[in-house]
Formats: structure tokens, C-alpha cells, sequence
């Protein structure tokens, strides 16, 4: 029985200590056990590159990092005449395998090894070159076919913990390990010499071959929480490499993110990397984080395991693909390949559709960064409520607009990434809001109504509103819910939100621009101009056409601290209207509503070449229905709610980049209160449960 990647032994495996080693392993084999034995010696390893810093290498086709400049652990050989053969400096591979019984024997060890290779992509048969064998249990014993089955499966050297393994003289090596800290099991590089085992951490390296990465990372082991950045591509590919752990050192730790890979958008400080916000100017004028963001701070914290920094639209704007200036926009995985991957999240959101080795990306969203590039990649994604976590150490858009979210492939794990990720003690204070403090409930009481503003819909492909229709209509059933259809855009036009009633939705949406404007030029276009112009001779930073503009052509006679702290009131009144009025409380609900909108694809494609969205199949992402006050992505910024990306099917279009038939993923916006967030999430738990929300793939097709 395997229990979080250990070994569990009960009385009745007392009984293989009668059976021979011959015996045991057939009667393994007839048990359909995967792993059938294999050989592995330093002789596996090739291409062997060796620095201070770090150790690489390939078994087969795979490519390995290890952490050279700071081993994980040191174990020493407790008697000389069973020194290691290896000459000093020898570099192996080598397998850590925990028990947490009295005794060990060859069914167990073949039963994890087994489960090692079906559940990690890291580790492989040339781990077991040599194997260092624990257990949790005390005066713990290693039975003779144990020894004889590691030796069959590839071990040169088998290694004994001498904490809790009795002598067994001679025939494995009785090793002590002096750490009060347990071991995690799984794969490891090892450095030997002649009485010491120093055990590397060690990383697979995959190529980004979608370019979605900026630079791939990993811990420095330096006891400070900082990252080291992975200065390495491949070159055949154009394509940085990432470093991911094995899970199995994860499967024995508690914590809610455990082994999670997650991968951060490049506007978030990471102690000991670069921040870049998608700009070579911005680099040359700052300088390496010292600290880490709170936000994903609180990540490590949890157990999730940090692989890389992902590519942003430059100060995490909205530009288009072909708009961008300092670097090649990600590629979107999702039908001919040639799909945009949107707004600013675009590295995260193409990155999950993209890789089975990533559970997680992190981004920001302010206008509708992590949403529209969830709709367009198939994924799920969520613009959280207003206030919802910290965003210190991330570079602004938007002090009162900007918000943190995740993208995920599987909606019940999406889910529950989320709820662990959020906590009241890192919600945002009412001074950088505007609004009233958050209170967030964690409750079954889900909205009674769904909310369909038909100005909004049907969607532009029809294909895709015959998968809207039925769904709507499954999760009212499902739940209990009506469905109302109401004019959004009137409402929010005649809304009384201010006392003179005048131009209610334009004096929102300029109240939305101040802040934005004053917020970016006092977060980055100021600070980026005045030093750019100091050292280089008065010149204006280069940086992408939409900054140009917008920074060349910036008033402060109009957008200013006093204009800014206007803003902020005209939003706290807008906001508190609309709880009031559209999506309010109830005894019943957090939210009484489910609002549900279109991110702004109307289910049809659009692509990173401008030219191929002219056409009446294709579409420029974000245009608003002519009937529509307002776009469904400015609904959440502006009223602080929350905006959940949620993908429904696919539906069929004619490439003009492939020439056949390809699928594009059709999404739906679901919209509650403000701080309902936990609610709604657990309203895609359900309904995940239930069969009508379901994962989705990487690769071309989301389903």
C-alpha cells in the first residue's frame, strides 16, 4: 500500500521474507506491476555540464538541472571499509525511497517504483543508479530479496539510512544523515567522494516551445527565499528552458498548494530575478527584486513550487499581437496555431493550454488581462473582487482597478488553488480601494438568478450561442435558478448614481481612464522618462507605440493627484449603487445574481496577424455589441465584482493559416458581488462535480 510516496507494511509482508527473491518478483510481474527492472550508472549520464552554480545533464532524450552550489543534504558513510568506488567528484543519479514500516521488501519497493513512474514526469528508470533507503519507522529491517530486486532494477550502490536500518553487512552501505529535517523522497542528483554523498536537488528542463517564458527559475537553497533565473535555451527551438521538481518529494506535505508548478507574469517581484513588465527599457533602469511580492510570497508559503516568469504585454497593457515592440508575443496552442493569445496575462493563459507540466499560472487584471486571454486559450481564469489580495510588489496599472488572479486547466483544482491562495490578512486596505472593507463568505448559498442582459447577446457565431443556450439552461436547472433577461445597458444609463444624474456611465468610465493614467504615470512612465532622460541626453525611452502616444500626449493639468482622488470617490459611488441595485445581498445569497457576459470574442477566432481578423469569420477581440452601454470587460473593473472565465465547448472554423478545419474554444463570463468570490467558486466545484463544467486539454483541442 503506498501512502503519499511511502511504503507501508503491515504483518501479512512478513510472510515474503519465506519467499525467494525469484519467487517474489514473478509473482510481482503476474500482479501487472509496471516496472520491470532496468539498469542505470554514471555511465548514463551524457553531456555533462559542470559549474559552480549548477550541474546538467541528459539521461536519454532528457535534459536534467541539479543545484550544485547548494546540496540539499550531505550524507556520510559511518564505516570506512564500505567506502564509496566512485572517484571523488563522481556525479550519479540517485533515488530516495522512504518507508514508513518495521520492515522492507521487494513487493514494496517494486510498488513504489511503480508509482514513481506513473504519477512523475521527472523521475525514470536512471534514477535508480544508486537508491537511499529510509523510513519513518524505527529499528526498521530490509529483507534479502529487497536488496536483490534494487540490485536487479539498476542499483549500483544501495545506501542505508543507519538512523533507523539495521547492518546488513556489507551488502548496502550504512550511511548517516545528520539533519533533523527529513529527506524528501524521489530523484536526486548526487556528488560523491570517497565517504560522502552530497544530494543535489534536481529539475527536468522543458523547452517553452511556445514562448511564453521569459526565463525559466528555481530556489537558490540559500535560506533567504530567493530564486536563481536559468540563463539557458534551447537553441534548436528559440526557446528558454523551464525547471520543474519531482512531485513525489511533494506527496508526503500537508500543505493545500504542495508541488503545485506555477509560473508568474513578469510584473511581480521575485527576490533574486529581474522584473522586466515586458520592457528592455525597464531593465536597464532597475535594478534586481530584493524581496518577494506578498501575493506570491504566500504561494511558497503554501507548498506551490515557483518554474519561471512569464511573458506580458508591455506594462501589461492591452496590445495587440502584432503591436509589440520588444519581444515576440506567446504563441496560443489551441487550434491552427496561430490563434492570439490576447491581453496582457498572455504568456500564462497560453502557457496552461500549452503544457501538461504546468497546474498554474499567476497573473493580473485590470482591464481584462487574465479573462480574455482565458477565453481565447480555453482555460479558466478569474479577475477576483476588488481588494481581493495585496499587490505590493507587483508595477501598477491601476492602484484601485488592478487585481491578481490564476489561470488553471481543471475547474474543481482551479477552485481550490484560489480559496487556499486568498486570505483576509492579505486583502487590500480600504485607502488603496476606495471601498468599503471586504468580507468574503464561504458558503453553499448560491445565486437564485442568472442574469442575461440582452443587449449583449446572442454571440456573433451562432455555433457558439447554440453551446451558450443549453448550458445556461442545465446550471438553472441544476441549481435552482431562474433565468431573467433584463437591458444591462439601460439600467446602468438611467442608473440615479450621481445627484444631478447627468452622463452616469461617461462619468464612470473617465473616472476609470484617471485612474488609470495618473496611477501608470506615477508607477512607471515618470520614473522610466526622468531616468531615461538622465542618462541618455534628454531621450524619450523606447517603449511600445500605445505608451508613446499616451505618454507624449499626458496633461497633468488634467490628470493629477486631485483629479485621481475624484476618481476614486465617483468609483466608491458607482460601486456602492450597484450592489444595491444589480447585484445585491440577500438573506438567501452573497450575491442574489449570476450575471453571465461575453469577454468580448462573440465565438469567433481571432489572430495574431492583423490582416486575418478582417475577414467575417474572424474578429479584433473586445469590440462591444453597437446596443451596448458598456463592454462586459469594464462590468468587474468598474463595479469591482467579481469575473470568472469559464470554458464551455468548442466550435469549428476554417483556418486560413492551415487551410482545414479547426476548433476554437467558446467561453462565458460568470459575474457576482463583490466578495462573493468563494461562492462562486464553490458553484464551480458543484458544478464540476455534476458533469457540466469540465477540464480541459493541452494541445489544439481544449475538449
Amino acid at each position: 500500500m503506498i501512502r503519499d510516496g511511502n511504503i507501508a507494511f503491515g504483518a501479512q509482508e512478513v510472510m515474503t521474507n519465506m519467499v525467494s527473491w525469484k519467487q517474489t518478483f514473478i509473482k510481482v510481474l503476474a500482479l501487472g506491476s509496471a516496472f520491470e527492472g532496468g539498469s542505470a550508472s554514471p555511465l548514463s549520464l551524457s553531456n555533462i555540464l559542470q559549474t559552480s552554480e549548477a550541474v546538467s545533464y541528459q539521461l536519454g532524450d532528457t535534459t536534467y538541472l541539479a543545484n550544485a552550489k547548494r546540496p540539499r543534504d550531505t550524507l556520510t558513510i559511518i564505516n570506512t571499509k564500505f567506502n564509496n568506488h566512485y572517484p571523488t567528484g563522481t556525479i550519479i543519479t540517485l533515488t530516495v525511497i522512504a518507508a514508513n514500516g518495521a520492515i522492507v521488501t521487494a513487493h514494496h519497493l517494486n510498488a513504489t517504483i511503480s508509482s514513481y513512474l506513473a504519477n512523475d514526469d521527472v523521475f525514470s528508470t536512471e534514477f535508480l543508479g544508486a537508491v537511499y533507503l529510509t523510513s519513518s519507522a524505527g529499528n526498521t529491517s530490509v529483507t534479502a530479496d529487497a536488496l536483490e530486486y534494487l540490485s536487479s532494477a539498476g542499483a549500483e550502490t544501495i545506501y542505508l539510512d543507519s538512523n533507523v536500518f539495521k547492518d546488513q553487512g556489507g551488502r548496502a552501505i550504512s550511511i548517516h544523515h545528520k539533519s533533523a529535517k527529513t529527506l524528501a523522497p524521489g530523484p536526486y542528483t548526487a556528488v560523491v567522494s570517497k565517504d560522502k554523498v552530497s544530494l543535489l536537488d534536481t529539475y527536468r528542463l522543458y523547452p517553452d516551445t511556445y514562448r511564453d517564458f521569459v526565463t525559466g527559475m528555481y530556489p537558490s537553497n540559500d535560506g533567504s527565499g530567493s530564486f536563481i533565473p536559468l540563463q539557458s535555451m534551447s537553441s534548436r527551438l528559440w526557446a528558454p528552458l523551464v525547471p520543474v521538481p519531482s512531485r513525489i518529494h511533494s506527496w508526503g506535505d500537508p500543505r493545500p498548494l504542495a508541488g503545485k508548478r506555477v509560473a508568474v507574469k513578469d510584473i511581480f517581484d521575485i527576490k533574486g530575478l529581474q522584473t522586466s513588465a515586458g520592457s528592455q527599457a525597464w531593465i536597464q533602469i532597475t535594478p534586481v527584486a530584493n524581496r518577494t511580492a506578498p501575493a506570491i510570497q504566500r504561494l511558497v508559503d503554501l507548498g506551490a513550487v515557483l518554474v519561471g516568469k512569464q511573458k506580458l504585454a508591455q506594462f501589461a497593457s492591452g496590445a495587440n499581437p502584432w503591436d509589440w515592440t520588444d519581444g515576440q508575443a506567446p504563441f496560443n496552442p489551441r487550434g491552427d496555431g496561430y490563434l492570439t493569445c490576447a491581453a496582457s496575462t498572455s504568456g500564462g493563459a497560453c502557457s496552461i493550454a500549452a503544457y501538461d507540466w504546468l497546474d498554474a499560472a499567476i497573473g493580473s487584471d485590470t482591464g481584462v488581462s487574465i479573462r480574455r486571454p482565458a477565453a481565447v486559450t480555453g482555460t479558466f481564469g478569474n479577475r477576483p473582487s476588488q481588494g481581493m489580495i495585496t499587490l505590493e510588489g507587483m508595477l501598477a496599472q491601476n492602484w484601485a482597478e488592478d487585481t491578481a488572479g490564476v489561470l488553471g486547466r481543471n475547474p474543481a483544482e482551479w477552485a481550490r488553488f484560489a480559496k487556499a491562495w486568498y486570505t483576509p490578512e492579505l486583502h487590500q486596505p480600504a485607502s488603496i480601494t476606495g471601498l468599503s472593507p471586504l468580507s468574503v463568505p464561504d458558503t453553499m448559498a448560491f445565486p437564485t438568478q442568472i442574469l442575461y442582459p440582452e443587449e449583449q447577446f446572442p454571440l456573433v457565431n451562432p455555433a457558439a450561442q447554440k453551446i451558450l443556450e443549453p448550458f445556461l439552461s442545465t446550471i438553472a436547472k441544476e441549481l435552482n435558478m431562474s433565468i431573467k433577461y433584463t437591458n444591462l445597458s439601460a439600467t446602468l444609463i438611467e442608473a440615479p448614481i450621481f445627484s444631478d444624474n447627468n452622463d452616469t456611465m461617461d462619468r464612470l468610465l473617465t473616472a476609470t481612464a484617471a485612474l488609470t493614467y495618473w496611477s501608470s504615470h506615477v508607477a512607471v512612465a515618470d520614473p522610466l522618462m526622468t531616468e531615461w532622460a538622465r542618462r541618455y541626453e534628454g531621450r524619450f525611452p523606447p517603449v511600445d507605440p500605445l505608451w508613446r502616444k499616451e505618454w507624449s500626449q499626458f496633461n497633468a493639468s488634467v490628470i493629477n493627484q486631485a483629479a485621481y482622488d475624484q476618481a476614486l470617490q465617483y468609483k466608491r459611488k458607482g460601486v456602492d449603487w450597484f450592489e444595491r441595485n444589480v447585484l445585491l445581498e440577500t438573506p438567501q445569497s452573497c450575491s442574489q445574481s449570476l450575471l453571465i457576459c461575453d469577454i468580448g470574442t462573440g465565438g469567433l477566432p481571432s489572430f495574431r496577424e492583423k490582416a486575418l481578423n478582417e475577414g467575417p469569420n474572424a474578429t479584433f477581440l473586445g469590440r462591444m455589441p453597437d446596443w451596448a452601454a458598456i463592454p462586459c470587460s469594464m462590468i468587474c473593473p468598474i463595479f469591482g465584482c467579481a469575473d470568472f472565465t469559464i470554458p464551455l465547448g468548442q466550435v469549428p472554423y476554417h483556418s486560413p493559416v492551415t487551410n482545414v478545419t479547426e476548433q476554437f474554444p467558446v467561453s462565458i463570463n460568470m459575474i457576482v458581488r463583490r466578495g462573493c468570490d468563494f461562492v462562486l467558486f464553490n458553484m464551480v466545484e458543484k458544478l464540476a462535480r455534476a458533469g457540466i463544467i469540465q477540464a480541459v486539454k493541452t494541445g489544439k483541442q481544449a475538449f
